[in-house]
């Protein structure tokens, strides 16, 4: 196992700079995955470590070794891309055999890899069909296990299951899952889709415009996110978000002033922590509460019936909507009135330049 190290790494296109001064410790045998929107420079960072990309400045060492001029076949790397990219006139034993033996694996250890890893993927069956025989997901998993027989330092992996249908990826997700348990080995994956980040990371790092907003394991950038763009990006559906004034101190915590009904919401953040300006409060679905005498009335516009839980889509009396989450053994109907209330110690308070404020 080994990790991966960027210091400083940045990447130029002429005068436009899309990764600016990065660093990030890759721990050795953790599954790290960028996340992020289209455009965010993710993919270019994997292509960077994979040295299909150059590095305008700064460093990139896998292991103990500086990588930044070494072409990809000598890092030590294996990636596997979005397209499954297979040779069509090959079997799937040839195309996962082609780099070892253009490396001068001797066979009886190409046959040896190769079998191991058919058995870990379930590829047995399939080691003598083309890939025009294969399922859209069969060929992925070809295309994993010519990564795994290379047994690289790290495994790389370039949104590899966008092109599957939504039940193919699930369960090729909970096979990723289960390589890497197997392997444990240092796996990087680059995904926009915050569910495969979720289930699968270690640790993820949120990436906007070319930087780094957070890094955290999943249910703690769920919990706590750094930053407004960060609260609003994780999270189906999203965080509610309210512009407030702040309207007191109660107890050294901070009470808000919601803009309409003069309603006033405490909080469980410092209120010497805050500095001036503008605030905006987050607040999750969840934390949203249908209480009979909470001081929000709201209007139900549409409600979302999504089996294991319903979403309420609700206006406020200033008319903006937002989404609560609703009990399971609550009915609600579209025109329906309902009172709210805001869990105190789930709110999130964030300044102007969108830094994030939480409670105790």
């Amino acid at each position: 196992m080994t990790g991966i190290r960027l210091s400083g790494v940045t990447k130029r296109y002429g005068d436009t700079e899309v990764i600016t001064g990065l660093d990030l410790d890759i721990h050795s045998g953790e599954f790290l995955v960028f996340l992020g929107p289209s455009g965010c420079g993710k993919s270019t960072l994997l292509r960077m470590i994979a040295g299909l990309e150059t590095v305008s400045d700064g460093q990139i060492s896998i292991g103990e070794r500086r990588v930044n001029e070494q072409p990809p076949g000598k890092r030590g790397v294996a990636m596997v891309f979005q397209h499954y990219a297979l040779y069509p006139h090959m079997t799937v034993y040839d195309n996962m055999a082609f780099g070892l033996r253009n490396t001068g694996v001797n066979a009886g250890e190409v046959d040896k890899r190769i079998n191991e890893a058919a058995r870990m993927l379930e590829l047995g069956t399939l080691l003598q069909r083309r890939p025009a025989q294969l399922s859209g997901g069969q060929r992925q998993r070809v295309a994993i296990g010519r990564a795994v027989v290379k047994e690289p330092e790290a495994f790389l992996f370039d949104e590899p299951l966008s092109n599957l249908d939504a039940a193919l990826r699930n369960r090729t997700r909970l096979e990723l899952a289960r390589i890497h348990q197997r392997l444990h080995a240092t796996m990087v994956f680059v995904t926009h889709d915050q569910v495969e980040a979720m289930t699968l990371a270690t640790r993820i790092v949120v990436m906007n415009r070319g930087r780094i907003e957070q890094i955290g394991a999943p249910l703690d950038i769920y919990r706590r996110p750094a930053t407004r763009f960060v609260a609003g990006f994780i999270g189906a559906p999203a965080m509610n978000f309210i512009e407030v004034e702040r309207a007191g101190d109660n107890g050294g915590r901070l009470t808000v002033s919601l803009p309409f009904n003069a309603v006033t919401v405490p909080t469980a953040v410092a209120a010497a922590s805050l500095p001036s300006g503008k605030l905006t409060l987050g607040v999750r679905a969840e934390h949203v509460l249908l209480d009979p005498q909470g001081p929000i009335t709201a209007r139900a516009e549409v409600i979302e019936r999504l089996g294991d839980r319903s979403l309420a889509h609700v206006s406020l009396p200033n008319g903006q909507l937002i989404v609560a989450e609703l009990p399971r053994e609550r009915e609600l109907n579209t025109g329906d009135t309902v009172r709210l209330n805001l869990d105190a110690a789930h709110l999130h308070l964030f300044d102007e330049s969108g830094a994030a404020y939480h409670g105790l």
